[in-house]
């Protein structure tokens, strides 16, 4: 577990509050939606390496400004998790491949 790889999606990722919200309103639009943002985030952790072992992933949150509760906004790791194991980056996002993550939390326009 000492390989150290970022990747930067630099897209608004749906909250959770959104994500139920499109759950609610149709009962194809919380897929279609999920299925949306995993293309979108698709693009730019296919360029990640392939990790077969454990793993402790660090997600760096930044926000243009402090509107959306921490955890709605942490709630985008499960797209980008999903979408991990979808393109083959994680074999797996069960306890055994993902053994911990932290979350960090920023403000500004980057």
């Amino acid at each position: 577990m000492s390989d150290i790889y970022s990747v930067e999606i630099p897209l608004k990722l749906p909250s959770c509050n959104e994500y139920i919200n499109a759950c609610r309103s149709n009962r194809y639009a919380g897929a279609k939606m999920k299925e949306r943002i995993q293309r979108d985030i698709g693009w730019f952790i296919r360029q990640l390496p392939m990790i077969d072992g454990p793993c402790r992933i660090n997600f760096t949150w930044t926000e243009k400004t402090r509107r959306r509760d921490l955890d709605n906004v942490a709630f985008a790791k499960k797209f980008i998790l999903d979408e991990m194991v979808t393109l083959g980056v994680l074999v797996d996002d069960s306890r055994r491949y993902v053994v911990g993550f932290t979350d960090a939390f920023r403000v500004g326009d980057d």
